[in-house]
């Protein structure tokens, strides 16, 4: 059994629209094409996870009418991946409690340095409160679920990736250590990016991702952070492996 995921958002930094491209893609009436800020729903033995809170973060969970988490991972401390996070004062009001959030600990600090206000001995009455758990490559649980940390890389920035069960999360990566490819054995499910065909310094590439989804041996394998270099889904889609799809938003496994 696999978790329940929901994709909230399958785009790069600037999304899909780009502000300002009118290339096919960018115009394309294909929702498919339309991406957001890269994010999942994940829902596994009652325990409801987010992972990553962009810019987009209160727009995703609106639209997917997801009404409560318990807590939230995040791969790292880049803003397409942090800066939504003032908006669980939602659920800190329907909770009662402040937020859990597990980062490694540079991602703390990026947090703190955003939401200054939310560490305020004097805090203003509604801000945001986050709970913050430090986490590293060691396997740890949310509420009983373990989750295995696997390391990658995005560029020369080490972030990580998350294992739930057998269903795996990685995103703006482009190297994986073979030792933490070993992490990802048996999977149902492994979600990894490629903002485009060609290469990029950060980021995979489609044949790379594509690549490691057959290494590893997934049944299934979804491509994620996909930028409007990338093409049209309907065209790209086609010449994917069996086994290999575009994610989009508001696709659910």
């Amino acid at each position: 059994m696999i978790p329940k995921l929901i994709f909230l958002g399958t785009g790069t930094s600037q999304g899909v629209p780009v502000i300002g491209c009118h290339c096919n893609v960018c115009a394309s009436s294909d929702t498919r094409d339309q991406r957001l800020r890269a994010s999942v729903y994940l829902e596994y033995q009652g325990v409801r996870l987010l992972i990553d809170a962009g810019p987009d973060f209160r727009q995703q969970l609106l639209r997917a009418k997801i009404s409560n988490i318990d807590a939230i991972l995040l791969t790292h401390q880049h803003i397409d991946h942090i800066a939504g996070l003032d908006d669980i004062r939602a659920f800190n009001y329907i909770n009662n409690r402040a937020m859990d959030i597990y980062a490694e600990e540079r991602v703390h600090h990026a947090i703190k340095g955003m939401y200054p206000y939310a560490f305020k001995d004097d805090k203003y009455p509604g801000i945001p409160e986050f709970a913050l758990h430090t986490i590293d490559q060691n396997p740890f649980t949310v509420r009983g679920v373990e989750i295995i940390p696997i390391r990658v890389w995005h560029a020369k920035l080490p972030i990580l990736g998350f294992r739930i069960a057998n269903l795996a999360y990685i995103t703006d990566a482009n190297y994986i250590d073979d030792s933490e490819l070993t992490k990802l054995s048996d999977l149902s499910v492994l979600v990894i990016n490629a903002v485009r065909q060609k290469p990029h310094i950060s980021h995979f590439t489609l044949a790379q991702a594509i690549a490691i989804v057959q290494k590893v041996g997934a049944k299934e394998g979804f491509i994620t952070h996909i930028s409007h270099r990338m093409g049209l889904h309907k065209e790209v889609e086609k010449v994917l492996p069996k086994g290999v799809s575009f994610a989009y938003d508001g696709l659910e496994l």
